[in-house]
């Protein structure tokens, strides 16, 4: 693939597919590393004199405008970043985004509206995709790819405009790739995998293609409860989705097979929901309240997790070990990352709630390996699947 030191980018309009799809509240950016990652390339791009167009995605606001997903308090933080106003187009390809880059000199840098305010962005249609990628290559001349968190979805702004325009990886991309290779080629052992997060359905698939890489696999947050119940627990109120169950069963004995150990939580933090000042206790795993569910691993785990790692070779850690957002759920995910930073393993921080999680518990992203911005994407790049984005990248 081609780097953008391999394109001629002096006063041509490059076209920047970023990861910007970062965490909002009452109108601003709470959690800006994804931001923050975006910025070596596009300051690359416009110190070497390109027309700079950025686009990106927020949310799912169903491919129609909808103010709750606006990027414009992304280009207000990517503004203040970068030292200087960002210009927002009021639309993706329409006429303000025209006029915007029609406006543009060597080294400005103009930012589209979010791309999924329009439905070619993420149809399954190759027609209607490659219609709204026709009429967002239209607007520049080259491509610059390096929203990784986003190369795992075939959508018009990652898949189709890459085989449109000379394209090239953004300095993000490229090291998302070599820092995610190394957990992929010659692992340095033992290799620990931890697990965790809300977003069960998303990681369950990865599952069986880390059994048969890791030694051990840690795992916690909602990630935990289907194997669980598999084992027969009762679980309570907590995050369980119908299916998950019997996979989880599957899963366990592929592992029992294969001589990987599977290390579920030994006590859980269990409230009847997550608040801020509500009464919660330390329990078994097995004797979580009917009433209650479980919004964080317990002490318990949290230190033989944490003892885990510490003698780890390689680390890989997707996904928060509880509500972090709240103090008295915090607990699990501050041991795991505190002993990926003592730790003499390299350790990657995969997925955007990881990430948000170590900033959040004011763990510094130098402390770590490598921090991931792919979430899914990087769930799937060490899986060994295709990445429609990267394809796209080798073909053109």
């Amino acid at each position: 693939m081609k780097t953008i030191e391999d394109l001629a980018v002096a006063g041509k309009r490059v076209l920047v597919r970023a990861d910007l799809n970062v965490p909002l509240k009452d109108g601003h950016v709470t959690d800006d590393g994804r931001i923050k990652a975006s910025l070596p390339t596009l300051n690359a791009l416009t110190s070497r004199g390109a027309k700079v167009i950025v686009c990106a995605h927020l949310g799912r606001p169903k491919g129609k405008p909808d103010p709750r997903y606006s990027l414009a308090p992304v280009a207000a933080r990517l503004g203040e970043l970068l030292g200087r106003p960002v210009k927002l187009a009021a639309d993706t390809v329409g006429p303000s985004a025209h006029a915007a880059v029609a406006a543009l000199r060597p080294g400005g840098l103009v930012m589209l509206e979010n791309l999924r305010f329009n439905e070619g962005e993420t149809s399954r249609s190759d027609l209607d995709r490659g219609f709204f990628a026709d009429r967002l290559a239209g607007l520049a001349d080259e491509y610059v790819a390096d929203g990784f968190g986003a190369m795992h979805r075939k959508h018009a702004s990652v898949y189709d405009v890459a085989l449109r325009l000379p394209a090239a990886v953004g300095y993000l991309v490229e090291a998302e790739v070599l820092a995610l290779g190394r957990l992929t080629g010659e692992i340095r052992r033992p290799y620990v995998v931890v697990l965790g997060g809300a977003k069960v359905a998303d990681k369950f698939s990865a599952i069986a293609s880390l059994i048969a890489a890791a030694d051990q696999i840690l795992i916690g947050g909602a990630m935990a409860f289907p194997f669980l119940a598999a084992k027969g627990f009762k679980v309570g109120t907590s995050l369980l989705e119908a299916g998950q169950v019997d996979i989880a069963a599957c899963y366990l004995a592929q592992a029992a097979m294969t001589g990987t150990e599977i290390v579920l939580p030994s006590d859980v933090i269990a409230a009847a929901e997550p608040a801020p000042d509500i009464p919660y206790a330390v329990v078994a795993a097995d004797a979580i309240p009917e009433d209650q569910a479980g919004l964080d691993i317990g002490p318990e785990s949290a230190a033989l997790f944490a003892a885990t790692i510490r003698q780890a070779g390689t680390v890989f850690w997707n996904g928060p070990m509880g509500v972090f957002e709240l103090p008295p759920f915090a607990g699990g995910t501050t041991a795991v990352a505190q002993a990926l930073t003592e730790s003499d393993a390299f350790t990657v921080v995969g997925g955007g709630d990881s990430g948000a999680a170590i900033r959040a518990l004011s763990f510094s992203d130098a402390r770590f390996g490598y921090v991931s911005t792919g979430g899914g994407a990087s769930l799937e790049f060490i899986e060994g699947k295709t990445l429609p984005g990267l394809a796209a990248l080798e073909e053109s």
